[in-house]
């Protein structure tokens, strides 16, 4: 029998309140246990989130020995279209199999991708290998997070935030110095080869230490006609993304026919999602408010954010006529403040009830802080410039704690696979979306920069309306922010938490 919307918005609330209420799962694991557990996953992610930076630096040296240049942004291109598109099948798939199971399968598949990059003899292999690769990447992050929310209370989670953002952050800065490294002085197949020690490493130690892993068990099924259309609508829309900024712009007829196929296939899977028994993202999860204001914010912010890395670096070469390798360095703050701000950020979550007032505020310093550098960066000394990065990430990383730790917090035990699987889907989305964007600000519509120099391409004014549209883009992140409902965290807090 069809449930009705209403029945379902009350199952939904019921299920909500009776979750607020329930023990934290965290009293099955000692501390120990949960340490072993964090260092397991915290390595699974590295390994996912440096696949997606080493590999740039070490593009043109790959173009060259394979004797393609034409097709070379493929490769860092199918990783991320790969990961992104399976990143909701492995959350669905650890809430049904179980967590463990699953993470060591993403291990497994990364490992046999890596493998495959380095043996491949031509640019499209290559390109097909790191599409597998991508399969097994896709996972890890999310997954960690999920385990570790498998283990900690809601209220104490936020601590361990930080170690999700140190992954980041180290992933940023040492991924492109080791691509640039091992292409130069080693062999670029070595930016895959280092993945076997790494890998076989993380497999050990979560084979080992999830075994601790308190099991949710619930009869579950896979929606595979649900699974087909969102990956599906997820690639077509990627593919639209990326080759809207790499050949013609959006005016380019491809990428009116993609969209509108990925568009049509959306509409699929939203018919699929009301139709399908069990869909693969359950109504009740992207119905709860906490959850679809909290992916929202994420997906904006981070998005932004992410953007800002990509393109900073080009302003200070077009700008301030940095090389590469100062503009690396000079991006250093931009990835620190997010791992200062995430600690701070947690803590606040730990002894606070009124824990979204620091993102709200920290936001709120973002905002100022990129707007100022739409009007004023052409006055900026470098150390004043800085520190404008600095506290653009500081705000930035106030909100990574905040947006995972509610949404976990707003679903039944159960559901943490699928509803943090879905957030970060929707992050990665919203991340190649702005990069989209940004790119055709710059750019100005202008697909084909082969041979031509960088100055003649963007202009200094152009980075003015990227920075506004950064502003908009953290603006809606403040905005989904302020409207989330501040539920009550699980778990005890070590003081009385009425502030």
């Amino acid at each position: 029998m069809r449930i009705g919307s209403g029945q379902e918005k009350r199952i939904s609330e019921n299920m909500t309140q009776t979750d607020v209420t329930t023990p934290p799962p965290a009293a099955q694991v000692s501390h120990a246990d949960i340490k072993a557990i964090v260092r397991g996953v915290v390595l699974a992610m590295f390994l996912g989130a440096l696949d997606q930076t080493i590999v740039a630096t070490a593009l043109p040296t790959i173009g060259r020995e394979l004797g393609d240049f034409e097709h070379m942004s493929w490769v860092a291109s199918i990783y991320m279209l790969a990961a992104t598109a399976v990143t909701p099948l492995y959350g669905k798939l650890s809430d049904i199999h179980g967590r463990r199971v699953v993470l060591l399968t993403g291990i497994t598949t990364f490992i046999i991708g890596s493998v495959a990059c380095a043996l491949a003899p031509t640019m499209w292999m290559l390109i097909a290998a790191r599409a597998l690769q991508g399969i097994g990447g896709g996972g890890l992050i999310s997954l960690g997070q999920t385990i570790v929310a498998d283990v900690v209370a809601p209220r104490e989670r936020g601590r361990y935030q930080v170690y999700f953002a140190s992954v980041f952050m180290s992933a940023s800065v040492l991924g492109p110095v080791l691509g640039g490294l091992f292409s130069e002085h080693l062999h670029w197949t070595m930016i895959f080869w280092i993945n076997i020690p790494l890998g076989c490493l993380a497999f050990m130690i979560s084979r080992s230490a999830l075994r601790r892993l308190p099991r949710h068990d619930r009869k579950h099924s896979l929606d595979v006609l649900g699974a087909l259309l969102m990956t599906g609508a997820t690639i077509t829309l990627m593919l639209a993304l990326t080759y809207s900024a790499e050949s013609g712009g959006w005016r380019a007829p491809l990428v009116w026919w993609l969209s509108g196929l990925s568009l049509m296939l959306w509409c699929l899977f939203a018919w699929r999602m009301n139709v399908a028994a069990e869909p693969l993202i359950p109504v009740d999860v992207l119905g709860n408010q906490v959850v679809r204001t909290g992916v929202l914010a994420s997906c904006f912010g981070m998005g932004t954010y992410i953007g800002l890395t990509i393109y900073m670096p080009v302003y200070f070469e077009v700008v301030l006529h940095m090389s590469a390798e100062q503009s690396g360095l000079a991006l250093i703050p931009l990835m620190v403040g997010t791992v200062v701000g995430a600690t701070v950020s947690g803590r606040v979550m730990l002894y606070f009830t009124h824990y979204k007032r620091l993102p709200i505020a920290g936001l709120s310093m973002a905002i100022a802080a990129v707007t100022f550098m739409a009007f004023g960066a052409s006055s900026l000394s470098f150390v004043q410039m800085e520190v404008v990065l600095a506290l653009i990430s500081l705000g930035l990383g106030t909100v990574l704690p905040i947006t995972t730790v509610t949404v976990q917090n707003a679903v039944a035990p159960h559901q943490l696979g699928t509803a943090t699987g879905s957030m970060n889907f929707f992050r990665n989305l919203g991340s190649a979306l702005i990069i989209s964007i940004f790119s055709a600000l710059l750019l100005g519509g202008e697909g084909q920069i082969k041979g031509r120099a960088l100055e003649a391409v963007v202009q200094a004014e152009d980075f003015k309306a990227m920075f506004l549209a950064a502003a908009l883009g953290f603006g809606l992140s403040l905005l989904f922010i302020s409207l989330q409902q501040e539920r009550p965290l699980r778990g005890k807090s070590p003081q009385k938490a009425g502030r």
